[in-house]
Parts: C-alpha cells; sequence; structure tokens
C-alpha cells in the first residue's frame, strides 16, 4: 500500500528542524535548492513549471537478518522499499545481503562485476580491502559537486570526514552520528546486597566475595543452594575482561604495546571463579548467553555483566525479572578498581561509517541524492517511528510513542538496517535514548532510572576508557599482517580458557607463559612493529578515545 504524511505537527516540527539545521550549518553563506518534499505533501507550483528531473536507477544493498514478517513481504521488496522509492529521489533495486554472511556475499558481487552502486556494511575488515583494491569510489568530488545535506553535515561535523577518510586523504565512507552512551554495563541484584548486608564492591577483589557470598548464602531465601554470584559467559565474560582493561593492545609510555599483564589477571579472577562453584561451570557451552540471560531473568545470578540494549533491556530482561521475582531491584554499579585501574565500559560509537559506493556506480550523482534523502530529519524519523496516527502518536513528551506495540512490531521494528545514515542524535528533542522509555509503564520507569543512573557512572570524564578506541575504529591490518596475526587468535584464546579451566596444575601465569611463546613463535613481534608504527605515524588522523570523548562532553553540554 502507498503510505502518505499528511500535514501534522511532527512533519512540521521536522521541517523546521531541517530549516533550522541548514541556516546554522551553511551560516548564511549559501542557499541550497530546496529538495522535493519527502513527507508526501503537495509542493507549490513552481513559477516556471520546470519539468521535476526523472529518477534515475541505483542499486542499494541491505542486510537480510530474516526479521521480515511474511505478511510484510521480504527485505528487498516491502513497505519501506516502497516507501524510499516514492519519497525518495531514486529509483532503488535493494539487493539482500546476509547479516553474517555479507562478506561472502558481497565478494562473489565484485568478482562477477555485479556489485550494488551503494553498499552497507558496518565491519572495516571487510570495506578497507575493498577500498586497497579500488574497487571502491573516492567520494569527495561526489560529495562537493552533488551533495547538499551531507555536505553541510560534514562541515558542522569533521569528525565525519575523519572517520570516513583513509590513508590516501580521501573521503571513502559516508558516516552518521550517534548518542554516546555505555553499551556494556556492571548489573547488580540491590536486593540480595541488603539481605546479605553487603556493600557495593569498590575493587575486583570485592567483587569476588561478593558474588562467592551471592553464591553460597542463599540469598533468594529459598533453602536451595542454586544461585550464581556472577555471569561470565559470552558477553558477559568480555565484560570482565574489560573490568581488568584485558585487552590486546594498550597505549603505555606513549605508544602501543601488547597487553599480557592483564589477562593474566583476568584469568586468574575467573579461575577462582571456576574452582570456587561461583559460576555455572558450564559456561563455556553457553555460546550466545542465552543461559546466563535465562538465568538472569529466572532471578538466580546475583552479578550480570552484560552487553545492553538500555531500552530492550527494559522491555523484555527487566519485565521478565519482574515477573518472575517481583522484588528484585537491579542496578548497574561502577566497574570495580582492577590491577590495572578503574575504567569506563565501552561506549556505542558515535561517528559511524556505514556506507560506500562502488567505483563502478553507472549513477553516483543519484547515489548522492539517495544519500541526502537518507540524512534528512523526515526521513530518520518516518523510518524510526514509521507513519504518524497509523503507526505513532504524540506522547506525553511530545515524542512519539507507539499508537500499538504488535502494530510496531509487525511493521516498523525490523526496519532498522534502512536507518544506517539516520543521526537520530540531531533530533535534540527526541533522538535520545532516554525518549524510548515508556514512563508511564513502571518497569520501563524503573529501567530508565537505571539507565540515567548508569550514565552518571559510565560516563565519567575523569576515568580512562577501557580501549584504544571504538573497535570499529581500530586500524585494519595490511594482508601481510594480517596473515600473521590470524592463525595465532584461537590458540591463544585457548590457552587462556585453559588457565581457567586447569586446576592447579595449570595457573594463569603459565596461561600467559604459554600464550606469550605462541606470539613470539608467530612472529608477533611483526604485529606489535605494525603497530607501533601506525601509532607514531597515524593516530593524528584516527579516532581515538579522546574524540569519543570530546563528543560525549559536547553531546552533554546541548
Amino acid at each position: 500500500m502507498k503510505m502518505k504524511n499528511t500535514g501534522n505537527p511532527w512533519i512540521a516540527r521536522c521541517a523546521a528542524l531541517l530549516v533550522a539545521f541548514v541556516l546554522l550549518l551553511s551560516a548564511c553563506s549559501r542557499t541550497p535548492a530546496g529538495p522535493e518534499p519527502e513527507d508526501g505533501t503537495d509542493a507549490p507550483a513552481a513559477t516556471d513549471a520546470a519539468t521535476p528531473e526523472a529518477k534515475k536507477d541505483i542499486s542499494v544493498t541491505v542486510y537480510d537478518r530474516g526479521s521480515v514478517p511474511a505478511a510484510e513481504g521480504t527485505i528487498e521488496d516491502n513497505r519501506w522499499t516502497k516507501w524510499l522509492n516514492e519519497q525518495g529521489p531514486a529509483n532503488v533495486k535493494f539487493v539482500a545481503v546476509p547479516r553474517f554472511e555479507s562478506q561472502q556475499k558481497l565478494n562473489v558481487l565484485f568478482a562477477s562485476s555485479s556489485a550494488p552502486d551503494l553498499i552497507f556494511e558496518y565491519a572495516p575488515h571487510i570495506k578497507n580491502p575493498l577500498i586497497d583494491q579500488g574497487l571502491l569510489m573516492p567520494l569527495d568530488e561526489l560529495i562537493e559537486e552533488h551533495s547538499t545535506a551531507y555536505k553541510q553535515m560534514l562541515e558542522q561535523y569533521p569528525a565525519l570526514k575523519k572517520v570516513g577518510t583513509k590513508a590516501d586523504g580521501k573521503i571513502y565512507e559516508f558516516a552518521r552520528l550517534a548518542e554516546v552512551y555505555p553499551i556494556h554495563a556492571l548489573l547488580i541484584r540491590e536486593d540480595w546486597l541488603k539481605k546479605l548486608n553487603l556493600q557495593i564492591p569498590q575493587t575486583t577483589e570485592e567483587l569476588y566475595e561478593v558474588a562467592k557470598a551471592f553464591a553460597e548464602n542463599d540469598p533468594d531465601g529459598n533453602g536451595e543452594n542454586d544461585t550464581y554470584g556472577i555471569a561470565i559467559s559470552f558477553q558477559s565474560g568480555q565484560v570482565v575482561d574489560q573490568i581488568f582493561q584485558a585487552t590486546r593492545w594498550v597505549v603505555k609510555d606513549g605508544t602501543v604495546t601488547r597487553n599480557w599483564d592483564n589477562f593474566t589477571a583476568v584469568t586468574d579472577f575467573k579461575k577462582r571463579l571456576f574452582d570456587a562453584g561461583i559460576i555455572d561451570k558450564d559456561f563455556l557451552n553457553d555460546k550466545n548467553g542465552a543461559k546466563a540471560k535465562q538465568d538472569f531473568v529466572n532471578g538466580k545470578v546475583g552479578i550480570y555483566p552484560l552487553q545492553i540494549n538500555w531500552v530492550g533491556f527494559a522491555q523484555n530482561e527487566l519485565t521478565s525479572l519482574k515477573k518472575n521475582v517481583p522484588d528484585a531491584v537491579v542496578t548497574p554499579i561502577p566497574y570495580p578498581k582492577s590491577p590495572a585501574g578503574q575504567f569506563n565500559p565501552a561506549f556505542s560509537n558515535p561517528v559511524q561509517a556505514t556506507a560506500v559506493v562502488n567505483a563502478d556506480a553507472k549513477n553516483p550523482d543519484a547515489v548522492m541524492k539517495y544519500v541526502d534523502f537518507l540524512v534528512k530529519p523526515e526521513t530518520v524519523n518516518t523510518l524510526k517511528n514509521g507513519i504518524e496516527g497509523e503507526h505513532w502518536k504524540a506522547g506525553a513528551n511530545g515524542c512519539p510513542e507507539p499508537a500499538s506495540m504488535d502494530k510496531r512490531k509487525e511493521e516498523v521494528a525490523w526496519n532498522g538496517d534502512f536507518q544506517m545514515l539516520s543521526s537520530a542524535i540531531l533530533d535534540a528533542e527526541c533522538g535520545k535514548l532516554e525518549t524510548g522509555f515508556n514512563l508511564s509503564d513502571p518497569v520501563q520507569k524503573e529501567g530508565f532510572d537505571m539507565y540515567k543512573k548508569a550514565m552518571d557512572i559510565y560516563t565519567d570524564p575523569s576515568k580512562p576508557y577501557v580501549e584504544i578506541t571504538h573497535p570499529e575504529h581500530m586500524p585494519q591490518l595490511p594482508e601481510d599482517i594480517e596473515a600473521i596475526s590470524a592463525p595465532m587468535v584461537k590458540p591463544i584464546d585457548d590457552t587462556f580458557v585453559k588457565g581457567i579451566l586447569g586446576g592447579d596444575g595449570y595457573t594463569a601465569e603459565q596461561a600467559t607463559k604459554d600464550a606469550k611463546d605462541t606470539w613470539d613463535k608467530g612472529n608477533g613481534k611483526a604485529i606489535e612493529d605494525w603497530f607501533k608504527q601506525w601509532y607514531e605515524n597515524d593516530s593524528d588522523n584516527a579516532f581515538l578515545a579522546k574524540d569519543i570523548y570530546e563528543m560525549m562532553e559536547q553531546q552533554q553540554s546541548q
């Protein structure tokens, strides 16, 4: 069906936002030609009766996650592909790319000279080789000659250019802006702390003692030995690693160095948890964290480190926990101080490169116009919320709230991969994550309070960021160095797992020694030398932790 937006306050506000946005960015130095309206309303008749420019054909990839309801069609043909074609400036053919097989699919498409014009992809290790092979188009001239909206964003937010620019000094990637917020958290059952008369752990040793008490002292009061102190499977284990700053690369004494000592510390910590029966001893088989999540919502885990979508957590895990254990109280706590120090957790990526252009694109000007259309506020808000009156209504705070959660789930919620150039944060009133909570729902209000507390304790500029930068901004290893690095990843990881499970006969110190031996025998020094050279020569042009903090502080001041 054809979807229309008729005149309404939300569209009017979006239009006003766009006008203000353009005036601010252009600083009155130029007046871009007005775009055709994307909201489905009738435009005033042009005085010169000029014939509208015919739409050109382009092809665009979209991730296929298998999430489109059958009644809605396919990811290539659905209500949103139709809307993008009807309202946008180009005739778009969408090409499905399996989300977790995108590298294979894109390799086949490029090998057969049938790769689409505009390619949406998150992973740098997939995009960078395509740039090196000359398969992707430098975008500087295209932006300068054919862009309005995106060019203005580059002027206002230089980080977009910094992230999209490669070693030859040219822009190859379109990027979007996002809110900076913690995507990792350490949650604790506050009601268990009170029942056992315990304090929030301030150090990793205190974290161990609290977890031990949660596992041994029947905090749920059912008389059974059926609680776990802490979860460490899948992403929970990665959060514990970050508490100890057990990351492969750290900056030390002004240079990048391979990190070993912190892996010894975190391996010993996990080993003690395992040997004492504080954790689920089958944690290694919980490959996707589903068992740990189920244990948490059933009220059987006291400390839950996790990668978190705050709104989704409130709607799902927290809601399920409160149904199962109505008196449960969960709160985020700061990362405790480890031997390596005390850190902020991983943050969302505030500047995310998401799109590239095929060097053989037949109508690159039309691709640019489509990108401009995607970044406009009214497009961003329609894709995010759906159609007013059909999918959303204005809530008490003036921001969209779903008219029906079932209808949103069926018709809107799965379209996120069409939003990979959406900079929702530019909507100062309704673009922040916190507006996604339904505060009339008591559990979501509780989740909202958790999120606000997390923002307070986890975005502390006095604490260092746990990584050199967000993983998507780490440099891409050249092919010869990657060939050295890749074969060593699993053997070294397996060695540290052995250090956890190996009992008294295999210590964390021995695991580190064996891992370093694997590294040295595999010519790890060549990788270290490459990283040192990269940091010395290119770190000024890289998007690093300090840049993330700058954007965080800028957003918090607005």
